[in-house]
């Protein structure tokens, strides 16, 4: 994201916002260690998404998503940095035939960091705590599908659904297992997972210790900490000096020559979800007409922007959904880059000589460089635009809350997150009947085939439409230490698995 403090639905909303048995330590693509490595190493990790707080159901950000997801937090299932999901605290999964009733076995033998023992309670607690009403998860609308949760004994959790949920497994693997008797999760922790939190000097770094009474794999390090730093230039010179061993996501193209070029470093191309997005209000003029929406996606250069930017790396995909998502297409020609088709689109929606509007931009790269970059290409077809530049917070209040703005620049994080466009009440306001209505058959498809079928519908019509203008899908650019391997490459909801990081030891 990537946003500084906001991972617009990833763990998202940065204020407020195949199944098999594994341990931890597996799901990274990054080559093994071919040599002897240091079991207590300490790794360090630069990061431009220090958490605003501990906990991502009170809107930690994607910085706490980084560091906490499945390092220190595990759920039912987990996410592996491929893609596929995989029994992580569950151990069996059943479905009833009508597909309204889940069954979950728990693993036997884990154990919070505090000690106390996992049971089917604290299960039901830390799902009922993403779908409570001052929940600002990310998954909190696609679990509300959730009637009842039972549990019948310590080990078995019982969820009862309102309707179809074909995803509902995958949105766990989003929901936390949190000790039901724990305080404060903002400021402190109580997970399963192979780390337990250390020190936090915020501002500056977040340090996680191996955790000795973990029930899976023990992870391959000792020690991570966290640094976080203000600006991409910082954190770059970090590496570069060995303060850290690894960059999550690089954010400053200007610098991977160095990197390519020194044999000390390993510069990773991995698969984003980021979309990085020109967003319309679609309930207010001229942004409810079609054809104005259409028409600006048509005046800007998409691929001029993602050069000037990344240089070659990054993609255009013309639509929400990213290569790594199922449901997949290259939409990129449906609204082609053409300022006379633009300019004809805009005289056939009523606005032969233009108009005005206010776009509301982070103010965090690279949001004001592609604002200034989207005000000089929308001139060039008559469109006059005034850049207003808010801080995260303001931009949660003011767009994403109260819907108070005309258009917006954003990126959001999540892979499958199409199925925002169904929903009309969304920040964004795109109303579409018929796309609402496949969102929701999607969701009670029987067969993972029927909902891919269905979500390509709805990726194909919000193109059509240009429900927003889809600018570019973020390169995901993790720069290593060669001394290090086991990191995940790919920027799958900002999470960074580290407990299969190894760094090499003496004679590694």
């Amino acid at each position: 994201m990537i946003s500084k403090t906001t991972s617009l639905l990833g763990a998202a909303l940065a204020l407020a916002l195949a199944l098999t048995a594994c341990g931890g330590g597996g799901g990274s693509a990054a080559p093994a260690a071919t040599g002897s490595y240091d079991p207590d190493a300490t790794i360090g990790i630069g990061s431009l998404y220090e958490p605003q707080n501990l906990d991502n159901t009170a809107g930690g950000g994607q910085g706490v998503t980084e560091a906490f997801n499945g390092n220190v937090y595990e759920g039912l299932f987990r996410l592996t940095d491929a893609g596929k999901v995989e029994n992580l605290l569950a151990t069996k999964s059943t479905a009833a035939a009508d597909g309204l009733t889940y069954t979950f076995t728990l693993r036997s033998g884990v154990k919070f960091h505090s000690g106390k023992p996992l049971t089917s309670a604290d299960v039901k607690y830390s799902i009922e705590r993403v779908v409570a009403d001052d929940s600002q998860s990310a998954r909190k609308s696609q679990l509300q599908v959730i009637k009842s949760i039972e549990t019948p004994d310590d080990s078995t959790v019982v969820v009862k659904l309102s309707d179809k949920s074909i995803s509902l497994v995958y949105n766990l693997s989003y929901v936390w297992i949190v000790d039901s008797q724990a305080k404060d999760l903002t400021t402190s922790e109580d997970g399963t997972g192979p780390y337990t939190l250390g020190t936090w000097k915020r501002g500056s770094s977040l340090t996680l210790e191996r955790f000795p009474g973990y029930w899976g794999t023990p992870a391959a390090n000792k020690q991570v900490v966290f640094h976080y730093f203000t600006d991409a230039t910082a954190l770059n010179n970090a590496l570069l000096t060995k303060a850290v061993d690894v960059v999550t996501s690089e954010q400053s193209p200007d610098a991977l020559a160095r990197f390519e070029s020194d044999k000390g470093y390993k510069v990773n191309n991995g698969q984003s979800t980021t979309k990085l997005l020109l967003a319309f209000n679609d309930r207010k003029a001229p942004f409810d007409k079609v054809g104005v929406r259409k028409a600006i996606t048509s005046a800007i250069d998409d691929r001029k922007l993602l050069s000037s930017i990344w240089g070659r790396y990054g993609t255009l995909i013309g639509s929400m959904v990213p290569p790594s998502d199922p449901w997949y297409e290259d939409l990129t020609k449906v609204n082609p880059y053409d300022p006379a088709l633009a300019k004809k689109e805009l005289a056939d929606a009523g606005y032969p000589n233009g108009f005005s509007f206010t776009l509301d931009t982070p103010n965090y790269d690279p949001h004001p460089t592609v604002a200034t970059f989207v005000k000089s290409e929308l001139a060039k077809v008559g469109i006059t635009v005034t850049i207003n530049v808010i801080t995260a917070d303001q931009w949660y209040t003011k767009v994403y809350k109260n819907h108070d703005f005309a258009a917006t620049l954003q990126e959001h994080v999540n892979d499958r997150d199409v199925v925002w466009y169904g929903d009309p009440d969304f920040y964004w306001g795109y109303d579409n009947p018929q796309v609402t209505d496949w969102v929701k058959q999607a969701e009670q498809s029987d067969t993972a085939d029927g909902q891919t079928a269905l979500l390509k519908k709805v990726n194909e019509q919000i193109a059509a439409d240009a429900a927003s203008d889809w600018l570019y899908l973020y390169p995901q650019i993790v720069v290593a230490s060669t001394s290090l391997s086991g990191y995940p490459v790919n920027g799958l909801n900002s999470q960074f698995y580290a407990y299969g990081i190894k760094k090499a030891g003496a004679g590694g």
